[in-house]
């Protein structure tokens, strides 16, 4: 294997030739420039900057970031801007960690639908938590969720699963009063949420079809025929929809720990990546199946970007949402009467000043000064070539 471990851009600027030969027919325009951003991150296709430390004269060059959602190197700092912003919205109650999962069958529909499928795995989502928790047989209570899509298992193959993170009680049916859980369980029966979740979401993809809002082509082109879409529905029916509930976090602090390795993540990070040698990628991953221990998996170059590029997601489909008393429309007003049954105060953000530190960072060389841009580097119209 090569001595320095590559990166996603690494694999893109060397196959990236051989990768579209094959498959350029069939990609959307969201992702060709995903492969073109990745491709040009950081490199003078971009352009950048001059940087000089006003105590020591030191200079850097710094390319400008492509700032593409899944480009692996992108997200650090959308998502501590993101994250410093979340802090204000703790409540001192326990969280827990909810994960609503597509079966096989229905997941690949959105192959050809990401829109119409993930907004119903979303909208269905959100109405089994909300309606159950609302259920006076059992909390009784109007609770508030943030939801995450990932739509990737470890081997890359598509597996569209919703993360939701969810505070442990919700404010009662009447808003006088605050109903919390016990710390050490879930407050709502998870084999209810999973027979709502199947049975919402079947009659939403029911509706589409009748609609005709659904598009079937290539292997899925028979799903067209109305008896043929209802056996796929029934046969989904058929079989236990999986919804995960994950032993609770331990205080609210933690949930920002959580939410930083889950909310901007993409389908693959550098990290993971070990090898790209003779047109062969490998990476780690782990196998569930076998009590999730780490393995070494070896793909063709071409067929790794093909499944990287199965997750990436049209332009405007919001995949970091957040409902009921956290929906944008009511959170402000909703989190100030939560804090009030709880007698709590409302937390301080430690964000403070870090987009100061992020203009002016400290120079590497004497430590003391800050790097201040001198210079603008235009952007070049460049063809990176392949390194193979």
């Amino acid at each position: 294997m090569n001595p320095r471990r590559p990166e996603m851009a690494d694999i893109v600027r060397t196959h990236h030739n051989e990768f579209l030969a094959r498959w350029n027919p069939v990609l959307s325009r969201e992702q060709r420039k995903a492969l073109r951003d990745i491709r040009d991150c950081r490199t003078a296709a971009l352009g950048g900057r001059v940087q000089q430390c006003d105590q020591c004269g030191h200079r850097v060059i710094l390319y400008n970031s492509c700032r593409n959602r899944h480009c692996p190197k992108c997200q650090a700092t959308a998502r501590a801007r993101w994250l410093a912003e979340r802090e204000t919205e703790l409540l001192p109650v326990p969280y827990f960690h909810v994960v609503f999962t597509l079966p096989s069958q229905i997941g690949r529909l959105a192959l050809q639908n990401p829109k119409l499928i993930y907004g119903i795995l979303f909208r269905t989502a959100a109405v089994t938590l909300l309606q159950t928790a609302a259920d006076p047989r059992l909390l009784g209570a109007h609770i508030g969720f943030l939801a995450v899509l990932h739509t990737w298992g470890q081997n890359l193959h598509l597996h569209p699963h919703l993360h939701c993170v969810v505070p442990g009680g919700g404010i009662s049916l009447d808003g006088s009063r605050w109903i919390g859980c016990r710390k050490s369980s879930f407050f709502l029966p998870v084999r209810v949420l999973s027979h709502r979740f199947r049975k919402s979401f079947l009659r939403s993809l029911r509706q589409a079809f009748c609609k005709g809002a659904l598009r079937f082509h290539g292997d899925l082109k028979s799903l067209s025929k109305p008896d043929v879409f209802e056996t796929l529905c029934d046969q989904a029916a058929a079989v236990d929809w999986v919804v995960h509930v994950k032993p609770p976090f331990g205080g609210p602090r933690r949930v920002l720990k959580y939410l930083a390795r889950y909310t901007h993540r993409v389908a693959i990070s550098n990290h993971r990546l070990r090898g790209l040698e003779n047109g062969r990628v490998s990476f780690e991953w782990k196998d569930y199946a076998h009590r999730a221990h780490m393995k070494l998996m070896t793909l063709d170059a071409v067929e790794f970007l093909r499944r990287f590029l199965l997750h990436v997601l049209p332009t405007g489909l919001v995949r970091i949402r957040q409902f009921g008393l956290l929906a944008n429309r009511v959170r402000k007003p909703k989190l100030e009467l939560c804090r009030t049954l709880l007698a709590a105060a409302r937390p301080q953000s430690q964000g403070q000043g870090r987009e100061l530190a992020e203009d002016r960072p400290p120079c590497p060389i004497c430590k003391f000064g800050r790097l201040l841009v001198i210079e603008w580097i235009a952007v070049e119209s460049i063809t990176i070539p392949d390194t193979s």
